[in-house]
């Protein structure tokens, strides 16, 4: 959608094709009940510079709410704040020197400005050289677990400072809480915004449309739908998963299709609740303890206005799981069961009368992992062996962490290297 929107100021005509009924993604709204507001959690960062230009060219310049959240932790059956200096030094599960090695960890990798090197390096090993392996044991793999499944034994320590430098960059100097954001009515008011500014740029919008194969004649693309239609085009970008794309494209070249193939992804269920009253607080909590089902419990109306949800709380509780998980397995009323009787042994005071909608999202492909060596080993070009057949995708951000501000990045950039590669497609064309 955003490649849409660079595309058509740069001068191209552009028809997007999106297989559901509305635009948005991972980012679009829906309804929970009788409230609208975002299918996955989402905020803003005070670092988020590309979310924050695009916001101030669609006219939400001056309207980011921003507040200041808290950070929970739950291990060993108990929850701790984790919110500030002082509460870092109080932490119980860590000794004193433990303390130092992790703050050490965040701040030193906080300061690491390229992730090259860390890409050969194991996650594992980098996170047990710097905290210690008590610390690893006792903080990091619990979390790594929880985030990667047992992706984590060949993720690459990239991964891991890219998600500590985006956290770290939420707190500005001098401040030692984190201040996130968001705007009134949720990504449901910056979709309709954004909707309308793609028609003001005359960008046409095929929806309920999925794609079923590719195919490139001569100097066109034909895109083949479900529905029986056949579209034709100059060229054509693909934005959905690896794997997708070698079973779109058949005339792709075979080391291609085994390179996207190999592209593992994070899958994702996510539960959002409607609650009569809030947790503790705490907009996010870590979890490190193995009992409970999900890996995070997210407390939007810590930071968002009860006033959207009836004075209610919006309770996010995402599970992130490798697409081979048995997990999947489980019928939603088993999930609800689980996640419901972990959330009680959590909040002892919270009782089922508390709870006033249960509704859950599953994403089987959410998020590429960046295994060791992926740049050099599986990182998708732009470019691919069918001359007008392009990728932008999110398995291309290999310099941060899955979210709309690197993806808006990550279209900004790709846009510069498409009209790059059109115009040296033409100048070849044009005769000497």
């Amino acid at each position: 959608m955003i490649l849409s929107v660079f595309l058509s100021e740069k001068g191209f005509r552009v028809s997007l094709i999106e297989k559901s009924s509305k635009l948005g993604g991972l980012v679009a709204p829906w309804e929970i009940g009788d409230y609208t507001w975002d299918q996955f959690y989402h905020v803003i960062l005070l670092s988020d510079r590309y979310l924050i230009e695009l916001l101030d060219r669609l006219g939400f310049a001056g309207q980011i709410n921003w507040g200041y959240t808290k950070t929970g932790f739950f291990t060993d059956g108990q929850l701790y704040s984790m919110s500030n200096v002082m509460e870092f030094i109080a932490f119980p599960p860590l000794n004193f020197v433990d303390k130092l090695r992790l703050g050490f960890t965040i701040f030193y990798a906080s300061k690491i400005k390229s992730f090259e090197r860390l890409e050969k390096i194991s996650c594992i090993d980098w996170l047990k050289k710097l905290s210690g392996k008590r610390t690893f044991e006792k903080i990091w793999l619990p979390l790594l677990k929880s985030k990667l499944g047992e992706h984590y034994r060949l993720t690459s320590a990239s991964f891991i400072w890219a998600t500590i430098a985006r956290m770290y960059a939420a707190r500005r100097s001098g401040i030692k809480q984190e201040m996130f954001g968001y705007v009134n009515g949720g990504y449901a008011t910056i979709l309709e915004r954004l909707q309308k500014h793609l028609n003001n740029v005359s960008v046409e919008t095929h929806l309920e449309s999925t794609v079923t194969k590719i195919s490139q004649n001569d100097n066109h693309v034909v895109v083949e739908t479900a529905e029986g239609i056949s579209l034709k085009f100059d060229d054509v970008i693909l934005t959905v998963p690896c794997p997708k794309i070698a079973e779109l494209c058949p005339q792709l070249s075979l080391s291609e299709k085994e390179r996207f193939q190999k592209v593992s992804y994070q899958g994702l269920i996510c539960a959002s609740l409607i609650l009569k009253r809030p947790l503790d607080g705490y907009y996010y909590t870590n979890i490190t303890d193995e009992r409970i089902p999900f890996t995070g419990v997210i407390e939007m109306t810590a930071l968002v206005n009860k006033d959207y949800f009836g004075g209610n709380s919006l309770v996010y509780l995402p599970r992130y799981m490798t697409e081979d998980d048995p997990f999947w397995q489980k019928s939603n009323g088993e999930i609800r069961d689980e996640f419901l009787k972990a959330l009680e042994f959590m909040y002892p005071t919270l009782h089922k009368e508390d709870l006033l909608l249960f509704k859950m999202s599953k994403v089987r492909k959410i998020m590429p992992v960046t295994t060791l060596n992926y740049s050099r080993d599986l990182l998708p070009s732009t470019s691919t062996s069918l001359r007008h057949v392009f990728v932008v995708n999110s398995a291309q951000i290999v310099d941060g962490t899955w979210n709309v501000n690197e993806v808006i990045r990550l279209a900004k950039r790709k846009t510069g290297e498409i009209i790059e590669l059109l115009s040296n497609k033409t100048n070849e064309q044009t005769p000497r």
